[in-house]
């Protein structure tokens, strides 16, 4: 039988918190926030979801790789995170329509990581101390010198990265002969949202984050739509400024996650940098204009300001989360735009949300 050797590899945190374990993915040094998702399932998803980008992603379940990747599970062109943390790694699979193995879809993708990390410990720790910076490292053992890199790492706050990952030149989902026409501002976008659209007869072109309301609207749209994203919203004042328009026009608008952040900086409510954040498939939220409460799928590190989105005479509060009140959900008083902060369209996660899908098309008809 021929045993694997595994590499060392090391995790040290902002606050001076150094781990040790077993390297997985590309060898090398990698850095970036901290964050933790608590999904038991679609950790391919979570790895390609672009809302990821700038992010070392902790896996709360104890196991991570076992049913290896599958070609329909994207959510982008390929893995956004910045470096990974597990605990018990597989490289083998056991999915039989599995195309590779979750370490060779890290290693193609240069994505590193380290596994044999306390992740229960270190989530913990987190949730105690805040989100943070980190560096992981299977080259460098030297703690001064990953100090050093550590360093170097920006800030997430102030940090605008949604043009890093958006699409450089518009591109077409769904049929032409679709009974509507979508205009999607692209920050980050995830398939699965554009699957949505289009299995409820939607036509959609995908717009660079930074394009013009006049170039969007040269597609004669019959709606627009915000994508989810990475980073701070606050820097992008592009995005702001289109969205104001779209308002000014009182078009049919729907945003999601970072597109909800935007929505509500255009009407002059602010965002601010949440302790940990939002990451996982199971955060209950209440919907205040029907009483009922869903399960959802969330990923971000930013939310609307609860005391500026009260005061405002523009918003409305449609959704709160039911763990800590955080603002999930806002409508334009007297226009057609909405938004939420979470995931309708999952992928993963429970599809409780699907119906906000179902009412943009309502307002484009």
């Amino acid at each position: 039988m021929k045993y694997l050797q595994r590499q060392p590899a090391y995790l040290l945190l902002q606050d001076g918190l150094l781990l040790e374990g077993f390297a997985i993915g590309k060898k090398g040094t990698t850095t970036g926030e901290l964050c933790f998702n608590t999904s038991m399932t679609g950790y391919q998803e979570v790895f390609t979801d672009p809302s990821y980008f700038g992010q070392i992603l902790i896996e709360t379940n104890a196991h991570i790789g076992n049913y290896g990747i599958h070609k329909q599970e994207y959510e982008s062109a390929s893995a956004k995170i910045a470096g990974l943390i597990v605990r018990n790694f597989s490289r083998t699979f056991s999915r039989e329509d599995s195309v590779e193995s979750t370490d060779s879809f890290l290693n193609h993708n240069n994505i590193v990581g380290i596994s044999d990390i306390d992740t229960r410990f270190l989530v913990t720790h987190i949730r105690e101390k805040g989100a943070m910076n980190a560096v992981i490292s299977s080259e460098i053992s030297d703690i001064e010198e990953l100090k050093k890199i550590l360093a170097a790492c920006p800030n997430m706050n102030g940090l605008e990265l949604a043009t890093k990952v958006s699409t450089p030149l518009p591109y077409f989902y769904g049929e032409p002969t679709a009974k509507y026409k979508v205009a999607a501002l692209d920050f980050g976008i995830k398939q699965n949202i554009l699957r949505q659209l289009a299995m409820r007869d939607c036509y959609i072109k995908i717009f660079p984050a930074t394009t013009s309301y006049e170039e969007l609207k040269s597609f004669e749209p019959d709606g627009y739509f915000l994508s989810n994203g990475p980073g701070d919203p606050e820097p992008m004042h592009y995005a702001i400024g289109t969205t104001k328009q779209i308002l000014a026009d009182d078009q049919p608008l729907f945003g999601i996650c970072l597109g909800h952040q935007i929505l509500s900086l255009a009407n002059g409510v602010g965002t601010f940098k949440m302790f940990t954040g939002h990451r996982g498939a199971n955060h209950p939220v209440k919907n205040l204009l029907t009483g009922k409460s869903e399960m959802t799928s969330q990923n971000h590190g930013f939310a609307v300001s609860n005391e500026e989105v009260h005061k405002s005479p523009n918003v409305v509060v449609t959704h709160v989360n039911l763990n800590d009140n955080s603002i999930e959900g806002i409508r334009v008083r007297n226009k057609k735009a909405f938004s939420v902060q979470y995931h309708p369209e999952a992928s993963p996660g429970p599809h409780d949300s699907h119906y906000l899908f179902d009412e943009f098309i309502q307002l484009m008809k």
